[in-house]
């Protein structure tokens, strides 16, 4: 029985960064050779960037493992090499069984071919008998709903008409490992539900699949496991919330700095430690911690948490109160914070003698960092399209009228 599906050593993969030599013809070639003697040699310095740099982990067979890192960290070039489309510079990627990858739209396609035979191709690619394909075709055809195009050329197709067909062959032929990166991007709502739930399909059955995705609600409800590819190595690794989590934080707080000396506010944590829910149905406890100059008279403090767009999902405000000077901490309980998981922006207001309505003097208005992190299983639709913004769950029964 097998160890693992791939291992990874130390894979390295540097590019050159420069100019590339223009095609030359066989004249250029002969008058470069009678006129090298002549000529003083003329090389520039040779610039190279590492992609990816020394590499390690191990994914076992039947493992769902997500990558994620922003564009750039070399979460692609890592797939290319394991797929072999490139060699990696440094090192060696070990891989146990049939490859279907998903790299970019339309890889192992022909685009002058018509859809009916860039199935059979992609199919070869990937290592199957024309049997295999025939008796797959069908189901690939009505997955990729393209049926009333299958005998019009490849170049014809949208693109996201060709990432459907490409994401069905992939995925009904049945490989021993899954390799999908981003191309879910550009589908429609409908397609990526089907695509997550043929993944999801394809992992109970004992595949291996690693999945690129900057949708961090696809990684959670797919993987067990996160890659953090960050600068072309590993960050973090490991259980899919820990690791969405601080790749979540991190994005959101880019630039933090220490507290000034002006700043009222300083820090902030959830029941003393970190900045994770993990159980957002039972009581949750913020500590703001605070240094005031002057103390605050008949005040407001005010928080909300703010979703991508900046709309106020939860808030809560506070009037009357009566805050000494110097250091204190603000302990707000809430009793349940139901929100679906994900990384939330939180903003907060201190006001003495009164509040924004009431003419108050606005001491600070401080957007939290880090972020809040929600780090709760999905308890709400299956489907993001419905889940809206609360995860709340349910129950469901069927009884005779």
């Amino acid at each position: 029985m097998n160890e693992f599906a791939i291992r990874a050593e130390g894979i390295g993969k540097r590019y050159r960064v420069g100019e590339r030599e223009r095609y030359q013809a066989l004249r250029d070639v002969i008058t470069r050779a009678f006129t090298a003697p002549f000529r003083r040699s003329e090389r520039r310095p040779t610039d190279y960037v590492w992609a990816i740099r020394d590499l390690s982990f191990n994914i076992a067979p039947g493992e769902v493992v997500g990558l994620v890192g922003r564009n750039g960290a070399g979460k692609t070039t890592l797939l290319k090499i394991l797929s072999r489309v490139t060699r990696p510079t440094t090192g060696y990627a070990e891989v146990r069984g049939r490859i279907g990858s998903l790299l970019e739209v339309g890889t192992g396609f022909h685009p002058e071919l018509t859809g009916r035979e860039n199935v059979y191709l992609s199919g070869a690619i990937l290592g199957m008998t024309k049997r295999e394909i025939a008796q797959k075709f069908d189901a690939i055809v009505a997955f990729a709903d393209v049926d009333r195009f299958l005998d019009t050329p490849l170049k014809h197709f949208s693109t996201g008409m060709q990432m459907r067909l490409a994401f069905a062959v992939a995925a009904h032929l049945e490989p021993e490992i899954l390799l999908v990166d981003e191309v879910l991007a550009v589908g429609d709502l409908e397609f990526q539900k089907k695509c997550l739930g043929k993944m999801q399909e394809v992992s109970k059955s004992g595949r291996t699949i690693i999945f690129v995705s900057h949708q961090m609600n696809q990684i959670r409800r797919l993987c067990e496991r996160v890659l953090w590819i960050d600068a072309g190595g590993i960050r973090a690794e490991g259980a899919t919330g820990d690791v969405v989590a601080q790749y979540e934080s991190a994005g959101l707080s880019t630039g933090a700095g220490a507290a000034g000396d002006d700043q009222c506010f300083l820090r902030w944590s959830i029941c003393g430690q970190g900045n994770a829910v993990r159980d957002g149905l039972a009581e949750v406890t913020f500590h703001f911690h605070v240094r005031l100059r002057e103390p605050i008279v008949q005040g407001h403090f005010g928080m909300a948490a703010l979703g991508d767009s900046g709309a106020v999902l939860a808030g809560w405000g506070f009037d009357n109160l009566d805050i000494p000077a110097g250091g204190q901490e603000i302990i707000l309980r809430v009793p349940v914070l139901p929100l679906r998981p994900g990384a939330y922006s939180l903003t907060c207001s201190l006001f003495d003698r009164g509040n924004n309505l009431t003419g108050g003097k606005l001491i600070e208005q401080w957007y939290a960092l880090p972020p809040l992190i929600v780090d709760t299983r999905p308890l709400s639709h299956p489907q993001d399209r419905w889940a809206g913004i609360l995860n709340v769950p349910g129950e469901i029964s069927v009884r005779p009228e």
